[in-house]
């Protein structure tokens, strides 16, 4: 898929318009009606995600981290778009679940529980801990409950702790003989600072620490000499030739990207923070898209090996809508035709074949050349997130750059 030729701005009036509506009616008309208030369980509480593509229960097993994404979701529509009382009373819903199941003996969280609360599954990671945070920080915004934003900091701190403290978080390889370091940690603590920091007024301690995980990320996973991001890397950062090692995981980095570009913006368009974001999505978006069928691939490997992950050519919906608000975002801090015409092809390629018509929300997984493989519309990792949450940021992101077109115009 050749990219299109540069001439006339591809941000044109009319795709302006066009976009603002894909994003906002898609939120407001299509993902939203589709999970709410159907996955809201009444009788035990908490939602259940797992549907079909009718949006029929296929499983009423309950991941903790999408009960967290959800109830950000929710509080954060509350708080940004409107003060619809459903949305704040469905993120309380929500986060009064996780209070009441979420949390083991050892104030560890649980990855999974039955429809009743019970304890199906317990990870060594700290997701389902970073997601109750962002709920009850952004509920705290939404709700003016500053106990909850209180709770929400005491978490955060707890999980430093967990992954600071020697012995504290088992390791997932054996580290006298090969110590490795994720991209996933220093990332998901960013965003996690992030919303804290909109909630708290101690913004100093999430400063503090969302400089912290953003040189990790510089220190450890970019690698200049190689033009990538390493998703698994050494205790120094050094390259691990085997599996794990070589693998990249495009979309991921360039979630990272917008994470890293939203900072620099918060900073006053920081030019550091801002060269930072854009040089891992150049990087990635080289590494990661399609050429042959277009789209962000799942896996790659660095030296171009095959990858033993067995869907790693699949296009999983994720990948695509991080990739399709970082383009935006660094089309938008930059004014850069380069990235209007990058996001051009990701947008147009994902809503030509995510998006269901008929039902609503989106597909999840495709087969590289785009055929659907599977009508599921939510399971243990898909729910109400990463879909709604890119059309709200891509919503606001549009109307941020209709209105600097009109200023344009006025000058």
């Amino acid at each position: 898929m050749r990219e299109p030729m540069s001439g006339a701005p591809v941000f044109s009036s009319a795709r302006i318009e066009q976009l603002l509506a894909t994003y906002r009616d898609g939120l407001l008309e299509s993902t939203l009606p589709f999970w709410f208030p159907r996955c809201v369980d009444e009788e035990h509480g908490g939602f259940m995600f797992s549907r079909a593509r009718d949006g029929s229960l296929l499983d009423d097993d309950k991941a903790i981290w999408l009960q967290g994404r959800a109830s950000w979701l929710l509080a954060t529509l509350y708080q940004e778009v409107a003060p619809r009382p459903e949305w704040l009373q469905w993120a309380r819903h929500g986060i009064d679940f996780l209070r009441d199941h979420g949390f083991d003996d050892d104030g560890r969280m649980f990855f999974l529980v039955d429809r009743t609360g019970s304890p199906l599954r317990k990870r060594r990671y700290i997701f389902s801990e970073t997601f109750m945070i962002a709920a009850l920080a952004a509920y705290g915004r939404a709700a003016g409950d500053m106990a909850a934003v209180q709770e929400a900091q005491s978490l955060y701190a707890q999980v430093l702790n967990h992954l600071h403290t020697p012995g504290v978080l088992s390791p997932k390889w054996e580290p006298a003989t090969r110590a490795m370091r994720g991209l996933a940690i220093p990332m998901i603590m960013i965003v996690t600072a992030q919303i804290l920091r909109q909630a708290t007024p101690d913004t100093a301690f999430c400063n503090q620490w969302i400089d912290h995980y953003i040189d990790e990320i510089r220190r450890y996973h970019m690698h200049p000499e190689l033009e990538t991001v390493l998703e698994t890397t050494g205790p120094n950062g050094e390259l691990l030739d085997h599996f794990d090692g070589r693998t990249l995981n495009p979309g991921h980095a360039i979630e990272a990207a917008w994470f890293i570009m939203h900072e620099a913006r918060v900073r006053g368009n920081d030019p550091d923070l801002l060269k930072t974001g854009l040089t891992i999505l150049d990087w990635m978006w080289a590494r990661g898209w399609d050429q042959e069928y277009g789209g962000i691939t799942y896996f790659v490997d660095i030296k171009g090996l095959p990858v033993q992950e067995y869907w790693h050519d699949m296009k999983f919906w994720w990948p695509q809508n991080e990739t399709i608000i970082a383009t935006l975002m660094a089309y938008h801090l930059t004014g850069d035709e380069k990235y209007a015409r990058w996001h051009q092809r990701i947008h147009d390629w994902t809503y030509a074949r995510f998006p269901d018509p008929v039902y609503g929300e989106w597909f999840g997984y495709l087969h590289r050349d785009g055929r659907l493989s599977s009508q599921l519309k939510g399971n243990t990792y898909k729910g109400a997130f990463h879909v709604p949450r890119m059309e709200l940021i891509c919503w606001q992101l549009m109307e941020e750059i209709k209105a600097g077109q009109r200023s344009a115009a006025k000058l």
